[in-house]
């Protein structure tokens, strides 16, 4: 049975190879069980003998289809045959259209493709968590309901304070303003907030500002109509819009251009936004969360940021620490972590001796909780019998950086070997690059698909 921590079944529906091992890769560290299908009629044949905690299901399967006709009637299929299915529908980029219509349609939220990596695991939670709670609800066996998540663990009371805060604002229709450096945990926050408020039935929609082009802002946040600009070719709900009744979380909202700041107040006033090559208003019903790893004082500078929409955005503050201002909760992490990836990867918990908590202490974890997490998993698949000690942790090991047209000689007792050479530079470029895969396959020559193939391969 999953852990507190860990679903069962995810059924993942794509007709894109790289996209089912993309996604079977990187769930299997949220569910016992990933199982990628092809094709609409294995999906059916699934349900008719099992209940998956979470279906995502792709909006197209014909070769060049756009209008999500086959994934419509799939979903409708699918919850005809149990309407208590839990169904996350995948589109493309540009898809708000469609998602919003899989919304009405009974699908419970989307995720748009190039997705990342923490928002796809993010909604994938989500989206379980939900399926958990409406077994309690029905009486039906299961394992009970994540009471946090794990990036909030901690009783420093700078963390008791973030809990707080959360437990206070969240039953209130409140704007929420989640500060903290990367890593800290800050769309974990906001998911809470969503999850404790009056609109927790409703989806929360994502926008990640810093993932979007400058020049598409626009049309992401308010929608446009046909015509409004050279590619707009029919018209496209904005994501504003779509989460009318339920959250909007603007991640990054440091990123967002200061001539479209004022457009943005002017919504959140009025409660109605306008689309992009429109004159005609749309009322809107949201409560937003934002999200920035800009600092207070920058924030506070008019240069980057207007201080109505900060006013607006910031009735409710929430400042996440960084792990080297609250030391005192490294050690509930660290054994956090260890069990959740002694589990995970089925091997005895290692012992770790008290040099090693000591200096997993005083590191200064510049990636935050995100860093700990890797640090903890690699020393524990790398790990034998003895307790892990220091030298099991990447904690502060000088990086040689090579220029571009240096020549490199191997070492006369250099590892030659091919395969163990390619594991040793997958994880390497991983680790450089925070698990961005985006960022470590660009270092490394590959596609995407190519990396997570390779890191399927190395058992990465």
């Amino acid at each position: 049975m999953a852990g507190a921590d860990r679903f069962g079944l995810c059924v993942v529906i794509d007709d894109d190879e790289d996209v089912l091992t993309a996604a079977r890769m990187l769930l299997r560290n949220l569910f016992d069980e990933v199982v990628t299908l092809s094709a609409p009629a294995e999906a059916i044949a699934l349900v008719a003998g099992r209940r998956p905690d979470v279906i995502l299901l792709d909006a197209n399967f014909a070769r060049g289809a756009t209008d999500a006709a086959e994934g419509l009637a799939l979903l409708e299929q699918l919850l005809a045959l149990d309407p208590d299915l839990i169904i996350v529908m995948i589109t493309a980029h540009a898809g708000i259209n469609i998602a919003v219509e899989a919304m009405k349609r009974g699908a419970v939220d989307f995720i748009s493709k190039p997705w990342s990596n923490e928002k796809l695991l993010a909604t994938a939670r989500t989206a379980a968590a939900l399926n958990r709670s409406r077994r309690d609800v029905r009486n039906e066996p299961g394992p009970p309901v994540p009471v946090g998540d794990t990036a909030l663990i901690g009783a420093a009371p700078s963390m008791l304070r973030v809990q707080s805060l959360i437990a206070r604002a969240a039953p209130t229709d409140a704007n929420v303003l989640v500060l903290g450096e990367n890593g800290t945990g800050k769309e974990l926050v906001a998911r809470a907030v969503h999850r404790l408020s009056r609109r927790a039935a409703k989806p929360m929609i994502t926008v990640d500002l810093g993932a979007v082009a400058t020049e598409l802002i626009d049309s992401e946040l308010f929608g446009h109509v046909r015509g409004a600009f050279t590619d707009a070719k029919a018209d496209r709900v904005g994501r504003i819009q779509a989460a009318s009744g339920g959250t909007l979380f603007l991640d990054e909202i440091g990123n967002l251009p200061l001539h479209l700041q004022p457009k943005l107040l002017t919504a959140l006033e009025q409660r109605h936004i306008t689309p992009v090559g429109s004159n005609r208003a749309v009322p809107v019903d949201i409560r937003v969360i934002a999200a920035t790893n800009l600092s207070p004082a920058a924030l506070r500078d008019p240069a980057q940021f207007r201080q109505d929409l900060l006013f607006r955005l910031n009735t409710v503050e929430i400042e996440i620490p960084p792990l080297r201002e609250r030391r005192e909760d490294v050690p509930a992490l660290v054994d956090f972590y260890l069990d959740h990836y002694a589990a995970r990867y089925g091997r005895p918990r290692p012992q770790i001796s008290a040099t090693a908590r000591a200096a997993l202490t005083g590191h200064d974890w510049p990636g935050n909780v995100r860093e700990l997490r890797h640090a903890i998993e690699r020393a524990l698949i790398l790990a034998g019998d003895a307790a892990l000690e220091p030298g099991d942790f990447p904690l502060g090991a000088p990086v040689t950086r090579i220029a571009p047209d240096a020549v490199v000689t191997p070492q006369a007792s250099a590892d030659l070997n091919l395969e163990r050479a390619e594991r040793r530079m997958v994880e390497e470029s991983l680790k450089k690059h925070g698990y961005n895969i985006s960022a470590a396959a660009a270092e490394l020559g590959l596609s995407r698909a190519a990396l997570y193939r390779r890191m399927e391969k190395h058992g990465l």
